[in-house]
């Protein structure tokens, strides 16, 4: 056991899962050409608007004739949108395996008031998709943000499918290749692995979720922000930068500019490559270490991006106390940033690895995890 400090420090401590750490060549400099003051509706800022919409659809592989909108309000406005104006139709299975999807369990169920079927599974586990239902509509997230379990490559999800997947990939795009032609919609933000500004969101339609939108009406009432189409037909508009409210233009640009970055290292080969290094790094140093596990119970099911750590010392007495004691320490160093466990799950640490994160920092912040834990479990000791 030892309480000296590390030598080395991570140039950059920001390892939070959501805002998450600006692409490494990021400055204030490079969003000199927003189009500041000037209207989302004029030439300029639809031009930025589409070029964001066909920058996703180059770097993610996003099919072409699936559609690509910007929403408002998030991840969350995004899967919103999706399943009040989608679901009702038919059956629903709720999938859920970590807070976020938890809440969109709670808001099908108690909100819209769906007798669904609902799998849920605990921290660092994840449901058994061989039993789920694809004639239903399927609500599930791809990455599970604040359990660090994802799903597998083992799961297959039927082409035949007679229902809708709905997947909130959020801390699964630009670090995870998704099934394009298994997935009827999907969301995600700007915030997370391309380290974007928050606020925005992004739809991603199927034809198979179009048909849907254009031959069936819920059976509640809408709110203008969730409404994607008129008179029966698909709002094409919002599919070409025509945003339903009015959009951020410095978040717009910050986002061009994430996008050039990914160009930059190789597109989405090169930014699963570097948030799979980035994770490697974890995965090692907990595997060297009888104190300190992942919380996906399953390596094939761990996260590229938001791993989650719990502490497993039996001299450990207080584990939500020690876990929280031990990310103060980190961020009273100011070696890591914001990396306690989300506030629904299980004590531990949660350590982003998404690719704007450089190797070099997490290398030198695994010391620091070392001393952190000895420090506390000294202070532990004299205090009893």
């Amino acid at each position: 056991m030892s309480t000296t400090h590390p030598a080395a420090r991570p140039a950059n401590p920001r390892f939070s899962s959501g805002p998450c750490a600006k692409p490494p060549a990021f400055s204030l400099d490079t969003l000199k050409d927003a189009a500041l003051g000037r209207s989302h509706r004029a030439a300029i800022g639809k031009a930025k608007l589409k070029a964001a919409i066909d920058g996703t659809r180059e770097i993610l592989g996003i099919p072409d004739d699936y559609r690509i909108g910007i929403v408002p309000a998030s991840d969350t406005g995004a899967v919103e949108m999706a399943m009040w104006s989608l679901l009702g139709e038919r059956p629903v299975e709720m999938l859920a395996w970590e807070s976020f999807g938890a809440g969109w369990v709670t808001d099908v169920v108690k909100q819209l008031k769906l007798d669904a079927t609902v799998r849920t599974a605990e921290y660092g586990e994840i449901v058994d998709f061989a039993e789920v239902d694809f004639a239903r509509d399927v609500v599930f997230t791809w990455n599970g943000t604040t359990s660090g379990v994802r799903v597998p490559e083992t799961v297959s999800i039927p082409e035949d499918r007679a229902g809708l997947t709905i997947c909130d990939a959020t801390s699964a795009a630009f670090a995870q290749d998704l099934p394009w032609d298994r997935l009827d919609v999907v969301t995600f933000s700007w915030q997370k692995v391309l380290g974007g500004e928050a606020a925005h969101g992004m739809l991603v339609l199927s034809p198979r979720a179009v048909e849907r939108l254009e031959n069936y009406t819920p059976p509640w009432p809408l709110p203008k922000i969730f409404r994607l189409t008129k008179g029966g037909k698909l709002i094409e508009g919002i599919f070409k930068g025509e945003t339903i409210n009015t959009p951020s233009m410095l978040a717009v640009e910050d986002y061009l500019v994430a996008l050039d970055w990914a160009r930059s290292i190789g597109g989405l080969k090169g930014l699963i490559s570097r948030a799979n290094s980035n994770a490697q790094v974890i995965h090692n140093f907990t595997a060297a270490r009888d104190w300190i596990d992942n919380l996906a119970m399953d390596p094939a099911t761990r996260s590229n991006t938001s791993v989650c750590l719990k502490f497993t010392d039996p001299r450990i007495l207080d584990g939500a106390a020690f876990a929280k004691a031990v990310a103060k320490r980190l961020e009273s160093e100011e070696v890591a940033l914001d990396v306690g466990a989300y506030r629904d799950a299980p004590p531990g640490l949660r350590i982003w690895c998404g690719g704007t994160v450089e190797t070099a920092d997490l290398e030198a912040l695994m010391p620091w995890i070392d001393w952190a834990f000895d420090a506390e479990i000294a202070a532990q000791a004299h205090a009893a």
